[in-house]
Parts: structure tokens; C-alpha cells; sequence
């Protein structure tokens, strides 16, 4: 299609314009990174995005993290114990644990932590209630001793143990003596770092107060647009960046000063279709996507290996659901890229076109700056879709301040493009976006009683078999009744200046205890 082609090529030539520095190449004890997307919040029951979660982790700790090579270690407890039952875990705390302030953190501060994210008098609705404790069924922490905490689950699953480690920890008399509205802007550590300051829409400053560390001060900049992040990098004013167009890759690896480094991400790139109420009958496109038919022939008019190559620069399979290869259904084949199947099945869905063309009008609303190249893969979707007759009103959205709250309330969309974070180390991390149809992650409102009966079976299964199985029939269900249109998992482009030593992860943690300057 000539429109498509040549809005698809439109987002290839954008050139890294010349930039007067506005900042001085960082001092030695300081590391600089530029990532496109502002925090929202500090409180740490209240993070949601991977960009705010990848600060914070320098501010708080966790009982157990997952390291580059997706194995689960300690971080600041030193064991645990796992209930016969499966329905509790017993953490043993490292000694000597202080937060900022120079309180002792303990079993008390841990249990605290846990029990003030889940309290609905806070009305929290980050990653921590929203994913982790939905997906787990968290039902309560409590001391055990003083360097001894249990979790309780409402039941056994087989993820447990490794979203607990996303849980951020902080010390209770700190946070009891604070409002909510001061624990978003000044929250008190219990990582290696603390919050010097917050210039919103500018930059992160956090300062080193214990190891691990090797940087004094870290300052994170906020530069939505993607040229001026490989500007500013190549000019060597920050060390890292984030999200480096395809089209700035090789006046990066040519700037002499600064390379590209590259990995599969495990993000994934989806169009949700929002089956809320409000947009059922509030609009003609939100009831229309209503049906499984509609969102099925949907899926036919995008083609994503096309967007993959020219907008994002790498080759990728179509994603056939949410689980990351390797672990991934492995009889389900991607949709294809068939525009005729997909005007006929809508035909046939009572969504023929009419005298002006359109089928039905809907709005898609996107984030601009989040994602690799995301503002241009929305138009080149909202193109396809129009090129079918569906008439597709685009709204780029900015992402801290407006795209997330609507996210978080489920009132973004009815259709809506978002990237969610994924693993390596278990199908069922990926699937619990899906833990319940009122998981805080379920953000289409997906209520299909054959996927959601599946988390009783997969928690009652006896051997790794069973439990793949169940996993394999619930993708397929998934695929057959998509609550979302499928994308790809998004490749990760990291800038790396010549001053540091940087190794980028899959799963998107840019952690940075260990960066060192060159030797």
C-alpha cells in the first residue's frame, strides 16, 4: 500500500541535529544517564514504569533480586524457606540494615513495607499492589523475629518467589511519620543511594550513601527526544542512553566517542483493546471491539515485520500471545498479514463499509517517547487499520504525567499502545499480567473464564509437565479471544560513551552499581 510505505518510511530520516551543549561532560565520581521517560512517583508501593522502577532500585532495596543471567539471589535478606503448603515464605534478614535516616530496618520494617502497599486506605496502585500482589494472592506479612519476616499467599503458585523480589523495602517509623504527598518526592533509602533532588521533566540527582556503588552521584536526565539523547551522548555529556533510534545507530558507532550496544529486550509491544464498560457504550469502536471476531480481524491488518524492519531497524517474528520465547507456545503460528481476510472477517462481523468507506470510527491513544520509536509505530498502525476501512483518530500522549494515570485507572484507550515488561526465567511471569480479571495489570479488562480457571490449575499441578500443559492450552485461548493486537517483543539500544563500562540485560534493569569509568 503506497500510503502505508510512505509513512512507514517517514520515520527513518529524522537526523541527529546539531546541539549546543547545554551541559559540561560529567566529573569523575559522577555517572550521567539520559533516558527519555520522567518518574512519577518515589513512593515505593506507587512505582509502576520500568524507567521510574530502574531509578528507585538505587534507592530501595528488595529481599531477593534477579541478576543478569535471570537467576533469583539475595539482596538484603540472606535465605528463606519456603512453606510445605506453598502458601508462605520465611525470609532471613542480613544484620547491620539501616535506611538513610540511620534507623535499624528489621523484620518489622520489612513486614510494614509489604502490609503498607496492599492497605486500601493508601489506595495504591503500582507495580507492587497492581502486579505483585494480584498475581500472588498476597495475604498479609508478619514478624517472625527481629531479623525474621513471613509472607502469606492465599495460595500456592509457582511465581511467587520471584515477584516478591520486586516488593521495594523502606523503614517504618520514617514512613509512618510521613504523608503520602511527602513520601512521593522525598523518600528516605534503604539502598545504596539516596534522592538529592528532583527537578521533574529535568533530571533525577541521587547520591551515593553506602556500597554497593562505584559512582558518587548518579544523575538521571530526562530527554524525551530520542536525537537529542544521541546528541547529547555523543557530544559526551552523558554516559548512557537509553532507547537510541534506529536511524541515530550509526552516527552513534561513528562519533568516535560512543557505541551502540545492542540485546533482544524481553518487553512486550501490544495494542490493548480496552473492553471496559464505559468504552463498550460509549463509543462505536469500543463497543466494536467488543467482539472476538472484530479483534480477531484486527490482528490481520497490521503488518508488524514491516514495522519491525523499517521502524525499528532489526527483523522480528510476530509475537503469537505474552509469553517471551523461549517459553512461549510453540504451536501457534503469528498471525498474518492478510488486509482482504481482515475486511472480510469484518464483513462478516456485521462491520461492512460504508458509502464514505469506514467500517467504524475509533480512538487509539498512544505514549510519545517511551518506547523504541513508538510515536511513529502508532501512526504506521493507526494507517493500517484506516487502510481497512476502521478509521483510527491517533492521540500521542505525554507518558509520566498523563499516559500512566490513565493507564493505571484503565481509562486509556479503547485502543491503546503499551510495552510490558517480560522474563526469561518463567512463562508465568509473563502470563500474570493476566493473574485475575482484577489484577491491577489487567489493563483491557479481559474477562475470559477459560484463561482466568487456568492459575487453579497451574498452582494444583504435580510435575513441570502438568502445569506446561495448562500453560500451552491457556496461550491458546489467549490467541483465539486477544485481548490485545500483537506486536513484537522490542529489541533494547543502548548508547554507551568510551568513559564507562556498561553491559545492558535483557529485561530492560539498568542497573548501575557496578558502571566503572574506562580503564
Amino acid at each position: 500500500m503506497k500510503t502505508m510505505r510512505h509513512l512507514l518510511m517517514a520515520g527513518t530520516v529524522a537526523l541527529i541535529a546539531p546541539l549546543a551543549p547545554a551541559f559540561a561532560a560529567p566529573p569523575a565520581d559522577t555517572l550521567v544517564v539520559g533516558i527519555s521517560a520522567d518518574a512519577s512517583t518515589f513512593d515505593p508501593a506507587n512505582i509502576s514504569s520500568r524507567d521510574n522502577s530502574n531509578i528507585a532500585k538505587h534507592i530501595f532495596g528488595t529481599l531477593y533480586e534477579v541478576d543478569p543471567e535471570g537467576r533469583i539471589v539475595p539482596q538484603m535478606a540472606e535465605s528463606y524457606v519456603e512453606a510445605e503448603d506453598g502458601k508462605s515464605y520465611k525470609y532471613t534478614l542480613k544484620s547491620g540494615l539501616t535506611c538513610e535516616d540511620g534507623e535499624a530496618l528489621t523484620a518489622e520494617d520489612v513486614a510494614y513495607s509489604f502490609n503498607r502497599a496492599a492497605d486500601p486506605a493508601n489506595a495504591f496502585t503500582g507495580n507492587t499492589p497492581g502486579f505483585v500482589y494480584s498475581s500472588i494472592g498476597f495475604d498479609g506479612a508478619e514478624v517472625v523475629s527481629d531479623l525474621e519476616v513471613k509472607i502469606n499467599l492465599a495460595t500456592k503458585n509457582p511465581v511467587s518467589f520471584g515477584l516478591i523480589a520486586e516488593v521495594f523495602l523502606h523503614c517504618k517509623d520514617s514512613y509512618e511519620a510521613m504523608s503520602l504527598e511527602d513520601a512521593t518526592a522525598k523518600p528516605i533509602a534503604s539502598g545504596s543511594y539516596r534522592l538529592a533532588s528532583w527537578d521533574r521533566g529535568s533530571q533525577v540527582v541521587l547520591e551515593k550513601i553506602k556500597d554497593p556503588g562505584t559512582f558518587q552521584n548518579i544523575i538521571w536526565r530526562i530527554i524525551p527526544e530520542a536525537s537529542t539523547r544521541s546528541a547529547e551522548l555523543i557530544a559526551g555529556n552523558v554516559d548512557i542512553i537509553t532507547n537510541v533510534a534506529p536511524d541515530q545507530v550509526e552516527a552513534v558507532n561513528t562519533s568516535g566517542s560512543a557505541t551502540v550496544k545492542s540485546v533482544q529486550g524481553t518487553r512486550r509491544i501490544y495494542v490493548g483493546f480496552n473492553m471496559k464498560d464505559s468504552f463498550a457504550t460509549g463509543t462505536p469502536g469500543g463497543a466494536a471491539i467488543q467482539k472476538t471476531d472484530v479483534r480477531v480481524a484486527l490482528q490481520y491488518a497490521v503488518d508488524v515485520e514491516a514495522i519491525c524492519s523499517q521502524l525499528l531497524n532489526f527483523e522480528c517474528k510476530r509475537a503469537t500471545g505474552l509469553v517471551n520465547p523461549p517459553n512461549d507456545n510453540k504451536n501457534l503460528q503469528p498471525y498474518a498479514y492478510d488486509p482482504d481476510k481482515a475486511e472480510e472477517l469484518l464483513d462478516a462481523a456485521g462491520y461492512p463499509r460504508g458509502e464514505d468507506g469506514t467500517r467504524f470510527e475509533i480512538n487509539f491513544q498512544a505514549p510519545r517517547g517511551r518506547y523504541l520509536n513508538d510515536a511513529n509505530v502508532a501512526l504506521a498502525i493507526g494507517q493500517y487499520l484506516d487502510d481497512i476501512g476502521v478509521k483510527t483518530n491517533v492521540e500521542l500522549m505525554e507518558w509520566a504525567s498523563v499516559y500512566v494515570p490513565l493507564i493505571q485507572k484503565h481509562d486509556v484507550g479503547p485502543m491503546f499502545l503499551l510495552g510490558s515488561g517480560g522474563g526469561t526465567w518463567s512463562a508465568l511471569y509473563d502470563m500474570a499480567d493476566l493473574s485475575a480479571v482484577d489484577a491491577g495489570t489487567n489493563y483491557t479488562e479481559w474477562k475470559n473464564p477459560d484463561w482466568f480457571s487456568g492459575w487453579p490449575e497451574i498452582a494444583a499441578a504435580a510435575t513441570d509437565e502438568e502445569q506446561r500443559a495448562v500453560i500451552d492450552r491457556m496461550l491458546e485461548v489467549f490467541y483465539n479471544d486477544p485481548p490485545w493486537l500483537m506486536l513484537y517483543f522490542q529489541p533494547d539500544f543502548y548508547g554507551v560513551s568510551n568513559r564507562v563500562t556498561f553491559e545492558p540485560r535483557r529485561d530492560e534493569k539498568v542497573y548501575l552499581f557496578d558502571v566503572a569509568l574506562t580503564k
